[in-house]
């Protein structure tokens, strides 16, 4: 090694003037006070530039270290994009880290709007009953209503007409209690009947609306217990008013035939609703559910027809009096015109017979029929003003009256249109 030139002094082979030529490729010695023996090579400090490269500047430093920056980050996103892509998919895949946990809604408030559906079942539910009836080797389900405090309950004759006079009848209340009992009275025409449940105490009874105030289109609220499904609600409306309807027993006996000018109701209503409440929107009974109107009756497996929006209910006001009637006399009167009608007659109206069931004359000796001069052969086209198209339905608008109302009748006879006023009679229920 060659050292360094003293101080004013050259080195062999040079002029004092001349600058100092080192040894190519030789690095100074290391020694005390030597750059070299300091140096890091992993310290901050500017880069090293290659032999013959220019140095850069501080600007073109600076907008290299951001490119170098922005290079990282996209490679450590996409990195992390695709270790979390690997990472979701397996967790997918498996089932999650956890238990899941999916969003819900808080606890509410039970209490609904008093007028609401919900409002008007949970007040009405309390005094719907549900019934079973058994005896003279039938049996069946249906529904009824708490009528007042002292245990009478109104259902449908035809609910309990399995019973007869030694069959056994069990009321389920709507918290599950259950009670026997047993029957103060019933009525074919009306396809009422009237219970009584003895021993049991805070009974609720329902309130009776008046169902002259019903308007079609009204909404309406149907309870009972369809194919025995206790404490069903089904909601509808009104669909019609005075609809003139027969069921059970068998037409022209007059006797076990129940003839009904019903309201009608698209409320789902189904075998076991018989005789449940139908409720307007303030939750008072306007109807008896009694009967449904089916497209094919054999198309449930049990041979009973479903609920295509065709029911019928008994109007309370006419329910209210024959209960009445139930319960203090244990049978309810029939109006009646004191007229035996023809039932073949397929004529528009309903034709008074030429003769009566008994084969005497077909109008009744001192009835009100022969009082305001009916006479055989005549057709009752019009009671108040309104149309009948049958004997039936004339029965049915004549039913949907008390004993002693008047009726205003068109007659014709001979071709020719008269109005008769008349007041109805009274005969004692079958």
């Amino acid at each position: 090694m060659v050292p360094p030139a003293a101080s004013g002094m050259a080195a062999p082979g040079m002029t004092p003037d001349a600058a100092p030529v080192p040894a190519p490729d030789v690095p100074p010695a290391p020694g005390p006070g030597s750059p070299w023996q300091n140096y890091d090579p992993w310290a901050s400090q500017a880069p090293l530039q290659q032999s013959g490269a220019p140095i850069a500047t501080k600007e073109q430093r600076r907008k290299r270290a951001r490119k170098v920056l922005v290079l990282g980050a996209v490679l450590i996103a996409l990195v992390a994009g695709g270790i979390g892509g690997v990472v979701g998919a397996a967790l997918e895949r498996d089932g999650g880290a956890g238990d899941v946990q999916l969003p819900q809604a808080g606890q509410e408030a039970p209490d609904r709007d008093p007028d609401s559906v919900a409002g008007i079942a949970a007040r009405a539910l309390p005094g719907v009953v549900t019934l079973h009836v058994k005896g003279a080797g039938a049996e069946g389900t249906g529904t009824g209503f708490v009528l007042d405090e002292r245990g009478h309950l109104l259902t449908n004759n035809h609910v309990v007409e399995p019973a007869g006079s030694g069959g056994e009848i069990s009321v389920t209340f709507n918290g599950g209690e259950t009670a026997k009992a047993t029957v103060v009275g019933r009525d074919t025409g009306y396809d009422l009947a009237v219970v009584k449940v003895s021993g049991v105490h805070g009974l609720k009874p329902m309130p009776l609306g008046n169902s002259d105030n019903v308007q079609v289109g009204d909404p309406v609220v149907a309870i009972g217990a369809p194919f025995d499904l206790a404490g069903t609600v089904t909601s509808g409306i009104i669909s019609a008013k005075e609809r003139p309807i027969t069921a059970g027993g068998k037409k022209g006996d007059g006797g076990d035939v129940s003839y009904v000018d019903a309201l009608q109701t698209d409320a789902p209503i189904n075998p076991g609703n018989s005789g449940g409440p139908l409720l307007d929107a303030k939750g008072r009974v306007v109807g008896i559910n009694s009967a449904i109107r089916s497209a094919d009756s054999g198309s449930s497996p049990t041979g009973q027809a479903g609920s295509i929006g065709l029911g019928f209910a008994i109007p309370v006001n006419q329910a209210k009096r024959v209960a009445e009637e139930l319960i203090n006399t244990g049978k309810a009167t029939h109006p009646v015109i004191g007229v035996t009608l023809d039932m073949s007659y397929t004529g528009d109206g309903a034709r008074v017979g030429a003769k009566g069931a008994d084969g005497g004359p077909a109008v009744n000796q001192g009835g009100p029929g022969e009082k305001a001069g009916i006479k055989s052969g005549d057709v009752i086209t019009e009671v108040d003003g309104v149309r009948v198209h049958s004997g039936e339905e004339l029965i049915v608008k004549t039913r949907a009256h008390r004993p002693g109302d008047r009726l205003r009748l068109t007659v014709v006879r001979d071709g020719g249109q008269r109005k008769i006023t008349l007041a109805l009679g009274s005969a004692d229920g079958s």
